[in-house]
């Protein structure tokens, strides 16, 4: 597939939802481990006792765990394109995280194409509204406004010296 037959085929699934991950769940021990990577010991995510005893009621997953989850859920709903050789993180407009994920609760994304351009003769820039849901929760953990490039194999081909 061209990349202009990828453009034509995403700009007709815009607004449309696209894909839902599978679900992950979020326990103490990965909570501690992303705090151990990346330096972030804050009490109320990895001393539950102590966090027991204040408003929190218990541990709550950093938000950047969360939002890290992204890219899993991404892996699961978006096989590479036809013609795509990568994709990349291009980073976001928006983003909010609105309910506390909990240790043991189960979490999964949701994908809407907002938008798609092209960016160069071998990029399109797509823009999703990603929410992720927590199981059982009517509000999510976090919205945002993702964006994401689609590299085709021409400017992969030239940065390996391929071409």
């Amino acid at each position: 597939m061209s990349i202009e037959a990828a453009f034509d085929a995403l700009q007709a699934q815009i607004g449309s939802e696209v894909g839902v991950s599978n679900w992950i769940t979020v326990d103490q021990p990965m909570i501690n481990r992303f705090a151990d990577v990346t330096r972030d010991d804050q009490w109320i995510h990895i001393d539950p006792v102590r966090a027991a005893d204040s408003d929190l009621g218990g541990t709550i997953a950093h938000g950047f765990l969360t939002l890290s989850l992204a890219s899993r859920f991404a892996y699961d709903c978006f096989p590479l394109l036809p013609g795509q050789s990568m994709g990349i993180n291009y980073g976001f407009n928006r983003l909010r995280f609105l309910t506390p994920v909990r240790p043991g609760q189960q979490l999964r994304g949701r994908f809407t194409l907002r938008d798609v351009s092209k960016r160069s003769p071998t990029e399109l820039l797509r823009s999703f509204d990603l929410t992720i849901q927590i199981e059982g929760v009517e509000t999510p953990a976090l919205v945002a406004e993702w964006l994401g490039l689609a590299v085709f194999a021409q400017l992969h081909q030239r940065i390996s010296g391929q071409a």
